[in-house]
């Protein structure tokens, strides 16, 4: 890394952490170290000989160390601390290490190691180092935990190790500093400390439990680049962070694939982000297909959450028997069902037009909430999604009264409506021509105060707009460019999900300048809709200021992007972008590198186009037969059928190759 990266990281780590809260944080390095403590003994002090210093090891077990902690704690100034070691000095490292590991407060534990640092040769302030850092990272004091490691790697003699930047880097995790956390990592490789197996873990944890998939998917590149075999916890996380990245089939790569060539066996926490990925993206086949394997050829026992997401496919595959059967097989199983099994069951019921079976299941949640026996849903009360599912089932019945009665027997029963609550009940009121009495429950809503979210905001727009009312349409559509009951985020999103450009872009640009959108999700949201209107300069404008933020972007994201360049022609910039988004760690979908290919094609860079053709084709995880025939379509549209016609041989050739494979 070059020295001003260095530097940068160095500041970011040291300047941008948060200050505790419950002290006063002094300024710059004030907060580590107390430059004015007296020296209060003669230099001589430090040249005592080996003999002098193991002959003082020897008398440390005769000290009375809990009275001379007791004393060190009672000090108010650095005079009282000096004067209550001074019987004591030289201090040995043994006794420093008994002293620092019993004194609560780290900030009096660097008092102290100012003080005797001058009695040890600096490598023997390693370990002191050490307790102190680990005394600050307890107590929460983050940001004299990194000064602390700061100025090991300043001093001469001493400097961090691996126990030094795996406590420190831990901690932020755990407080969830993911970005100050990674500003460590090019110190420990100048320092020659290499990342472990529960460091990167913990990492990349901690980037998905923020949401921010693209970066777990980033440090699970660096671990196995660091030649560090992932464990399982590791596999887990990777195979959710490709999976939230829309990147399924580089998760099932890993799932199926690396996981036994490592001798990693999956459990059911590997296969359910797959599931439910495949789900997300309607292959619902493909799932119900995953899970028969997961079953009969790996021997894994599915999970609750696997179970609610097979019982979801079926339903989608019109399997509502098959739903049925290994609805009620799960206690066989082990797994009893939660109340969102039971909620996905009444969908599946409500989908397949079996309202009589969806009546019965919430009956039976009915009785265990009054406190009757229940049958088989004594354990399991309906929740807000149960009636909101209810709601929405009497609806396609066209029983429009019972769903509204059903909001009441909510509130009776102490669950409260949400927004999709009342959204649903405004769409059945819609259907059945109830316009009047859905607009009056709308401002209702308004005038309480209640919680409009997207969907509810969005039921009214297209509502007005199918009955002709487009003067209350524009009037929802304005108080969206001033919100006052929600976020300029959600005002964003609803304008966008409701493709208005002109609205969106005026709200996305005002709460922009004031640095009110923190969500990626918005700038992804207002980069489809530029995208989807032909408006390639404001999909880069939105994508720079999202980068601006900090935040790594997606691929599908990064697709966006590039393909706004390419319409723009301005090749050199996604040309860049590609080329820094690889080297910061994205891991992108086949869509990205044949994107890449195509803009080579269409610069007619053809020597830069079989360069890349001829580096993605070694990469395990591409697609070779689709990148051969994007390839072939570019030589074709550029008049170069030779070169097309070698590719699709060549192409022939691999599927006989196979074939004979296969036989």
């Amino acid at each position: 890394m070059p020295p001003t990266a260095v530097s940068a990281a160095t500041a970011a780590a040291a300047a941008a952490l948060p200050s505790p809260s419950q002290r006063r944080v002094p300024a710059a390095k004030s907060v580590w170290v107390n430059p004015k403590l007296p020296a209060s003994h003669p230099l001589h002090h430090r040249h005592k000989s080996a003999a002098e210093l193991q002959q003082r090891q020897h008398e440390d077990r005769a000290i009375d160390v809990a009275a001379l902690v007791a004393a060190l704690s009672a000090a108010r100034t650095a005079a009282d601390v000096a004067a209550a070691l001074s019987p004591h000095r030289p201090v040995s490292g043994r006794l420093l290490g008994a002293l620092l590991s019993r004194i609560p407060d780290p900030r009096r534990g660097v008092a102290l190691l100012d003080l005797v640092a001058p009695d040890l040769p600096p490598p023997a302030l390693l370990i002191p180092y050490n307790l102190l850092l680990r005394s600050a990272c307890r107590a929460g004091d983050l940001r004299l935990a990194s000064g602390l490691l700061l100025e090991m790697r300043d001093r001469g003699g001493v400097s961090p190790d691996a126990f030094s930047y795996s406590t420190l880097l831990a901690a932020l995790t755990r407080a969830g500093h993911l970005d100050h956390a990674l500003t460590f990592l090019p110190l420990m490789e100048e320092d020659a400390v290499a990342p472990d197996l529960i460091l990167f873990s913990n990492l990349i944890h901690l980037a998905l439990r923020g949401g921010d998939a693209p970066k777990a998917l980033a440090l699970f590149s660096r671990l196995r680049a660091a030649g560090i075999r992932p464990d399982l916890k590791a596999y887990n996380a990777a195979v959710a962070a490709y999976c939230k990245s829309d990147l399924i089939r580089d998760a099932k790569r890993l799932l199926l694939h690396d996981m036994p060539a490592d001798g990693v066996a999956p459990d059911a926490e590997s296969y359910s982000p797959v599931l439910a990925a495949l789900a997300r993206r309607g292959r619902h086949l493909a799932a119900v297909s995953l899970f028969s394997h997961m079953r009969a050829v790996a021997r894994v026992r599915p999970d609750l959450s696997v179970f609610n997401i097979v019982l979801s496919a079926y339903g989608q595959l019109d399997l509502a028997r098959d739903a049925d059967r290994l609805f009620w097989n799960m206690r066989r199983a082990g797994v009893a069902p939660s109340v969102v099994t039971y909620n996905t069951m009444l969908r599946v019921y409500g989908d397949a037009g079996l309202f009589g079976e969806a009546v019965h299941l919430f009956d039976l949640m009915r009785s265990s909430a009054s406190g009757g026996s229940g049958g088989a849903g004594s354990s399991v009360k309906p929740n807000v999604v149960t009636y909101n599912t209810m709601i929405a089932i009497y609806g396609k019945s066209l029983e429009d009264e019972k769903a509204g009665s059903l909001v009441q027997d909510m509130q009776a029963n102490g669950v409260q409506p949400n927004a999709i609550t009342y959204s649903t009940i405004l769409s059945i009121w819609m259907k059945a021509g109830k316009l009047d009495r859905a607009a009056k429950l709308f401002e209702k809503l308004r005038e309480a105060g209640t919680e409009i979210d997207p969907v509810l905001y969005q039921t009214m727009v297209v509502a007005y707009e199918r009955v002709g009312l487009v003067s209350q349409a524009k009037r929802l559509l304005r108080d969206l460019k001033d919100p006052e009951g929600i976020t300029k985020e959600t005002a964003i999103t609803i304008l966008a999900s409701a493709g208005r450009v002109e609205e969106a872009a005026f709200l996305f640009r005002r709460a922009a300048n004031t640095g009110e959108i923190k969500d990626s999700s918005v700038h992804r949201a207002m980069m489809d809709l530029f995208a989807k209107n032909r408006r390639h300069r404001n999909v880069i404008e939105v994508f720079d200021e999202m980068r601006k933020l900090g935040h790594l972007p997606d691929s599908e994201t990064i697709a966006t992007a590039m393909n706004a360049y390419g319409k723009l022609k301005e090749f050199d910039k996604a040309a860049a972008l590609y080329q820094a988004m690889r080297e910061e760690g994205c891991v992108f979908s086949d869509r990205v590198h044949f994107q890449m290919i195509s803009l080579l094609g269409a610069q007619k860079d053809f020597e830069a186009l079989e360069t890349l053709v001829g580096e993605l084709s070694h990469d395990p995880s591409i697609d070779k037969r689709e990148l051969y025939l994007v390839a072939a379509g570019i030589y074709e549209r550029a008049y170069k059928f030779d070169k097309a016609s070698q590719i699709i041989s060549q192409i022939r050739s691999s599927n006989g190759l196979d074939v004979q494979k296969s036989r």
